[in-house]
């Protein structure tokens, strides 16, 4: 008589997620997604930069990182925003691993305005993506890159999600993707994700002109200085892409 033993089950292959930040990013761009690509099967979550150590998000918390080219590859790479994103944009370090990254990432995520600096490292060439409402324009200085006002747009393996909470949405839409709509749908219940503020602002359109307007002149006080960077950024791309070509 054959003796009968349970199937083993396969072992979950692990995958990874590298979150790339940076000083004064907006830690809900990440630790939004974050909460949600943690229970994705297998995931194995790191905060990464260039520097590696403690990196202070520009609402005052901290947050520890390994150093990004100790990261060997990931499966899924996501780019968060921030004020700090201007700076960055001047970064060549720091997108020279995005990119190096991105060459073997099974998906390229952004949220908010991590949109500009994908397009900065040369990975939203002939993409459709999202940014925050505040800054969606520039995306249009970067050549062949096509500004979408979704709140969350894919086009091919890239993901980008629009302003801060939209990260939420976009790692969901992900996770979909990578592990089942079943799967997406029980970790939403499982967080209680049923959004419902308070306030229905959270779009300029639905805005009173009132508060429109006095947020367009709170985040114009830094608009001159992103723009010249992404402008630097762009043509600093043009010139590589020609001198690779």
């Amino acid at each position: 008589m054959t003796t009968q033993f349970p199937a083993v089950a396969s072992p979950i292959a692990p995958f990874s997620v590298v979150f790339a930040v940076y000083p004064d990013v907006t830690q809900l761009d990440f630790t939004g997604p974050h909460e949600v690509l943690s229970k994705l099967p297998g995931a194995r979550c790191v905060l990464a930069s260039c520097e590696g150590g403690l990196v202070m998000a520009d609402g005052g918390l901290g947050f520890d990182t390994q150093r990004l080219s100790d990261v060997e590859d990931c499966a899924l790479l996501c780019v968060p925003g921030g004020y700090g994103v201007t700076p960055m944009l001047q970064d060549a370090d720091f997108l020279a691993q995005l990119r190096r990254l991105a060459s073997r990432a099974r998906f390229i995520t952004s949220v908010c305005s991590g949109s500009l600096l994908l397009a900065a490292a040369g990975l939203l060439h002939g993409k459709r993506a999202t940014c925050h409402w505040a800054w969606r324009d520039l995306l249009s200085e970067f050549d062949n890159v096509i500004p979408d006002t979704a709140r969350v747009v894919r086009d091919g393996n890239v993901f980008t999600g629009g302003g801060v909470t939209a990260g939420i949405d976009m790692a969901f839409a992900v996770m979909a993707e990578v592990a089942g709509d079943a799967h997406a749908q029980a970790v939403t219940l499982g967080m209680e994700y049923a959004p419902s503020p308070p306030f229905d602002t959270g779009r300029p359109e639905l805005a009173a002109p009132a508060i429109l307007a006095a947020v367009q002149k709170r985040l114009n006080t830094t608009r001159e200085a992103r723009q010249i960077a992404v402008q630097r950024a762009a043509q600093a791309l043009r010139t590589s892409q020609l001198a690779a070509s």
